[in-house]
């Protein structure tokens, strides 16, 4: 073991003395090809992500990562989403594709989480402005094909006083081609190595550019078939392949609990004679035989398909002034399914199936039969109409530009499988008819009798289209955005340079609303509950930047500059709010700079964190009040508020299946509790410094060194206050405004809790960017470039709220996110003739995670280790992983390319996390950035000279 980690630690040292960004000079040099006669003249500005200075003097004082048209396609990835998540800095989307157990219309979306700080704290720009956000204030990175895509600039620093709310990670600015003269189309096809996961994606794009016009037309299709977790070991299990028979749930046969007892009993497999106790057997909850693995039901990754169509016009009106205008409109479809519900009711006392005749009784059952599949289907339109300009003013050019834009996704959600309550009850519920068979007691609506608790097979189709229900939800979401927008020289400094000013205007209106299935809504079925959601708010801003090179080619002083920038924004659902940012740059001699920032930034409340409907869910938590592993077993206090809120002194919490938590860790609520959100939020609001240099030394032509610090502080977090906080702020810290929102039956369970949305949380998070990249000089065998990128986590700590302990949960799988400490990308590229070939190796570095729950002493590192926020059960240290991608690429003599790759090459499996939410749940149990499987790919792409 001590040898692997000492070979981990090398590897990971290794990587990050190599590790390197792509530099501004890789921009310059993938757009130095881009130029045509309709854009000349505007080769003198160049916009720059992160600034509305125009000047090709003006080198970014912040962290800038790009990526370029090749860049992009080495990865053999088809999705925003898939090569964004690539970067070290990109953490973990707050939905992925595996999420197959979360709801909502944003499931199905792909997104993006700059820095681990969640993906509605990331602003998506195209072409410098905001797409299309949902209600809840995420930006779905699907809806733009790859195919357009020209270069991608993730900005790594706070940006708010630039671009307004959610830049407080960083800035994702996708930049589409203007321009092409001719016609380009691409094929693709990849699967994994067990033969599913297939992805298809065609695209043909015609362009047309004159002197006067750009014109740009583009189709695209995609389609990824679906993932099954019963195709693979370590998804097939709730507690992973080593464990096949532990953590089952709610099984297919019916169990029942004896009203006088309160013990449990199975019915006996293939018995249809459910009303004869005799029939049944005493339920044992460690064994499998009477329990279900719902995991051979669920996708492990959902299946999507999407059709885009865009097109772009630009025309230059004169020599001054350009038109241009844009229109995308997309479709997306997503299907995932999980496992039947587990349906838990009552039978009458006088029911047919009643195995205790006069007492009413209590069982749980599975509906296999009816797997729950839930369908979206998403489009979005985006329309941008704009004009831009130069003019000269105080003997200095200057540029302006006006635009707006319009976007607007509509949402159309269709679940099955789900029981409609009444149909369910009445047939359920049957009664001895006049010649003593089973009859509905209102047959006017179709109803068939239903033996529900024999089990699979025993069930009539006729009663399960009785029984099932299909509900639609439907979401609309909208931003009507116009800015206008002007900047150029002011004065000159002697010694410096130009001083250059920019400012703007921006009037924006969200709006939306969300409508649940009525029936849903009204809890008449087996699908979670909510309530509508409709909203809108205005926003008003102006921003002013200023960019002052001080001094310039003095022994010492090669460049000495300055970025000041401000922006007021007022919002109509909270008021106003300023933010500033103050930048330095400094180059002592020509081969270094030296750059700092300064950014203030701020979050506004989304539509739904201020106006969503009351929705249901089922929560993990721990009940303070809990003899046993609650704060009640070990603090008199505690202990003794719980009883004198009616809780019995021997009170234990029970799980879902009706059985006392086994662990600290608590269990999940057998009823759903209640999501609320809170109208009277306000902003979040952020700090952000960074520290970085860039050193290109004269000396060796093509190699460039970055090394940046960030450290970001988040205040005011918008959070929702758990099960677990409301509990603790209740009895541990004694806040009697949180034991209101709770109620419990006479044993003490709760059977209703409403989470809310407060400004309460903090987050600190802090660590480096290293990057080196050196283009080699061109040898005979070809053209080389190593290029790699790292990020080194010191800090992510968090706080939910007052009196919450602090939590640095670096290094820990935490939840759904994986906070490694290094994650590393290494690339050698070589080009030669009409050859090329491309080697990738991503690393991450070790995490420690729960042990396993059931035996603490297995797959444990340190048993007795103690962390309040991970479990109690000790820490399991996981090793580091390397994954090994390949390509190679061919060009024919008739402007074809033919490209042949592997990722994971090696076919390397993460371990098992027991500190995840279970596949099929959540995020996958073996790392959410991990490749589930080897994946081979071909690609072909053809240019046509029209």
């Amino acid at each position: 073991m001590r040898q692997k980690n000492r070979i981990a630690s090398a590897i990971a040292v290794a990587l990050t003395i190599c590790a390197c960004n792509a530099t501004a000079q890789d921009a310059a040099q993938a757009q130095s090809g881009q130029a045509d006669a309709a854009k000349a003249k505007q080769m003198d500005a160049v916009v720059v992500t992160g600034s509305h200075i125009r000047s090709v003097d003006v080198e970014t004082s912040q962290p800038v990562y790009t990526m370029d048209r090749k860049a992009i396609q080495a990865t053999g990835l088809t999705n925003v989403s898939d090569i964004l998540a690539r970067m070290p800095s990109i953490g973990t989307p707050d939905i992925t594709p595996q999420d197959t157990l979360s709801s909502g219309t944003d499931v199905g979306g792909r997104y993006v989480d700059i820095r681990n700080l969640g993906s509605m704290r990331t602003l998506v720009l195209v072409n410098g402005h905001r797409w299309s956000t949902s209600l809840s204030g995420l930006t779905d990175l699907s809806t733009i094909p790859v195919s357009l895509i020209d270069r991608i600039d993730v900005l790594k620093d706070g940006a708010s006083s630039v671009y307004g709310s959610d830049a407080i990670g960083g800035v994702v600015n996708i930049v589409l081609r203007d321009h092409l003269d001719g016609a380009e189309f691409n094929a693709y096809y990849g699967q994994n190595e067990q033969g599913d996961g297939q992805q298809k994606n065609g695209d043909f794009t015609w362009g047309h550019t004159t002197k006067k016009s750009s014109f740009i037309l583009s189709a695209s299709y995609q389609d990824e078939q679906p993932m099954w977790d019963r195709t693979r070991a370590i998804t097939a299990y709730p507690q992973g392949p080593r464990h096949p028979d532990a953590g089952w749930g709610t099984g297919p046969w019916g169990r029942v609990i004896d009203p006088n007892t309160g013990r449990s009993y199975v019915i006996n497999r293939g018995n249809t004679d459910t009303a004869n106790i005799a029939n049944y057997h005493p339920y044992n909850s460690a064994s499998t035989y009477d329990k279900y693995n719902s995991n051979q039901d669920m996708t492990f990754r959902a299946g999507t398909s999407l059709k885009n169509l865009f097109l772009q016009e630009r025309y230059r009106l004169t020599d001054d002034i350009t038109l241009h205008g844009a229109a995308s409109y997309s479709s997306r479809n997503t299907s995932s399914q999980l496992a039947g519900y587990p349906f838990s009711w009552a039978l009458d006392p006088d029911a047919y199936y009643n195995p205790f005749p006069g007492e009413e009784t209590v069982f749980a059952r599975r509906t296999v039969e009816l797997p729950r599949v839930t369908w979206s289907n998403s489009r979005l339109t985006h329309l941008d109409a704009g004009a831009e300009g130069q003019f000269t003013f105080l003997s200095h050019d200057w540029n302006w530009d006006a635009n707006y834009t319009f976007a607007q996704t509509r949402i159309r959600q269709i679940s099955t499988g789900n029981l409609y309550l009444p149909h369910a009850d009445n047939a359920i519920n049957a009664i001895a008819g006049p010649n003593g068979q089973p009859v509905c007691a209102d047959a006017s609506d179709g109803c068939t009798p239903w033996n529900i608790l024999a089990g699979p097979g025993a069930t009539p189709t006729s009663v399960l289209n009785y029984v099932n229900y299909v509900g639609t939800a439907r979401q609309m979401s909208q931003t009507d955005d116009a800015s206008v927008n002007v900047g150029g020289g002011l004065f000159d400094i002697p010694k410096g340079g130009t001083v250059n000013i920019a400012g703007g205007l921006e009037h924006r209106r969200e709006k939306g609303y969300f409508t649940p299935d009525p029936n849903d809504a009204a809890g008449l079925t087996t699908n979670l509950a909510s309530e509508p959601t409709r909203g809108r708010y205005d926003v008003n801003e102006a921003y002013l930047e200023l960019d002052a090179p001080l001094l310039r080619d003095l022994p010492g002083v090669q460049e000495l500059g300055i970025n000041l920038a401000s922006r007021y924004s007022h919002y109509s659902s909270f008021g106003s709010t300023t933010n500033n940012k103050y930048s330095v740059r400094w180059r002592p001699i020509e081969d270094l700079l030296i750059r700092g920032t300064y950014a203030q930034g701020f979050r506004a409340p989304t539509l739904a964190d201020l106006y969503s409907g009351t929705a249901q869910s089922f929560e993990t938590f721990l009940d303070p009040c809990d003899s046993v592993y609650g704060a009640a077993a070990s603090n008199p206090t505690v202990a003794a508020r719980c009883v004198a809120s009616g809780v019995p002194a021997s009170y234990r919490q029970i799980d879902q299946s009706g059985n006392p938590i086994t662990s600290s860790a608590g269990g999940q609520t057998p009823t759903p509790f209640a999501d609320s959100s809170n109208p009277n939020l306000k902003p979040e609001t952020s700090t952000t410094r960074t520290y970085g240099l860039v050193y290109s030394p004269h000396y060796a032509e093509g190699l460039d060194i970055t090394l940046d610090y960030y450290d970001i502080r988040l205040k005011n977090a918008i959070a929702s206050v758990d099960a677990s906080d409301v509990l603790n702020y209740c009895y541990i810290e004694n806040m009697p405004s949180y034991c209101s929102v709770f109620t419990r039956n006479g044993n003490g369970v709760i059977t209703q809790l409403v989470e809310g949305l407060y400004n309460l949380g903090t987050l600190t998070t802090t660590g480096y960017d290293l990057g080196i990249h050196y283009r080699l000089p061109e040898t005979s065998f070809g053209r080389f470039r190593i290029s790699s990128d790292s990020t080194y986590l010191t800090k992510y700590q968090t706080t939910s709220g007052p009196g919450a302990v602090p939590e640095d949960v670096l290094g820990f799988m935490d939840g759904n996110q994986a906070m490694y400490r290094i994650r590393s990308n290494l690339q050698l590229d070589w080009d030669y003739r009409q050859f090329g070939a491309s080697w990738t190796i991503r690393y991450y570095s070790g995490l420690k995670d729960s042990c396993y729950s059931v035996n603490p002493a297995i797959e444990c590192s340190n048993p007795g280790y103690t962390n309040p926020w991970i479990g109690g059960f000790g820490i399991a240290q996981k090793g580091s992983l390397a994954f090994n991608d390949a390509q190679v690429r061919y060009t024919t003599p008739w402007k074809g390319v033919v490209t042949l790759g592997v990722n994971n090459i090696f076919n390397k499996k993460g371990p098992f996390y027991y500190n995840v939410v279970q596949s099929g749940t959540g995020s996958p149990p073996y790392g959410p950035d991990f490749d589930i499987d080897r994946f081979f790919y071909l690609q072909y792409s053809q240019k046509f000279s029209l």
